[in-house]
């Protein structure tokens, strides 16, 4: 799992710039249990590509299931899908074509 947040506007820098930052996977504590935290995503869409394309986790994967922010509300989370869609999807999408 990794979490995806395309930085393409000032709004995107403005919620999630300080965020990529702290992009590294970690451990945590989720529903009483120690959990892995995947590595974010966080970035304009051409790092966040040269990332992918360094991360053996993704390249030896079969599926990658991409998760956002669900506290910011339908509208913000259609649009970061928007985002994740128009500027990542095909790149991804060729990578693991080829």
């Amino acid at each position: 799992m990794r979490s995806i947040l395309p930085i393409v506007s000032d709004r995107d820098r403005s919620l999630f710039g300080p965020a990529a930052l702290q992009a590294q996977e970690n451990v945590g504590v989720l529903g009483g249990a120690v959990s892995r935290f995947g590595k974010s995503f966080i970035g304009e869409p051409e790092a966040i590509i040269r990332e992918i394309q360094q991360d053996h986790a993704v390249k030896e994967a079969d599926t990658l299931l991409v998760t956002i922010p669900n506290t910011l509300g339908v509208r913000e989370n259609l649009r970061i899908l928007g985002n994740i869609a128009e500027h990542l999807a095909p790149t991804i999408h060729s990578l693991r074509a080829g």
